[in-house]
């Protein structure tokens, strides 16, 4: 049981704060590279804020993607990794 603790408190150390409004969740990020993201459950847009304050939208992103984001490690990895480009985005 500790063991399941100590690995979920890693998992989501990146994340400040968390809100959740009708459809779309916030979050705050500690990141070297992100700041701010929201996620419509419904549309499955993701806004990411960056720390340089440039904002992209990313189209289609599937909620089960937004939640392994949300939980991972890092989410500055995961994103390059599984989000940047992957999916269609523009600059906001």
């Amino acid at each position: 049981m500790n063991n399941f603790i100590k690995v979920l408190k890693t998992t989501v150390m990146g994340i400040i704060r968390e809100e959740i409004k009708g459809t779309k969740i916030f979050n705050e990020i500690k990141s070297s590279n992100l700041k701010k993201t929201e996620y419509d459950t419904e549309t499955k847009q993701m806004i990411v804020e960056f720390n340089n304050g440039t904002k992209y939208e990313y189209a289609d992103v599937p909620h089960q993607i937004y939640t392994r984001f949300r939980l991972s490690e890092s989410q500055g990895k995961f994103f390059t990794a599984e989000i940047a480009k992957k999916y269609k985005y523009k600059k906001l």
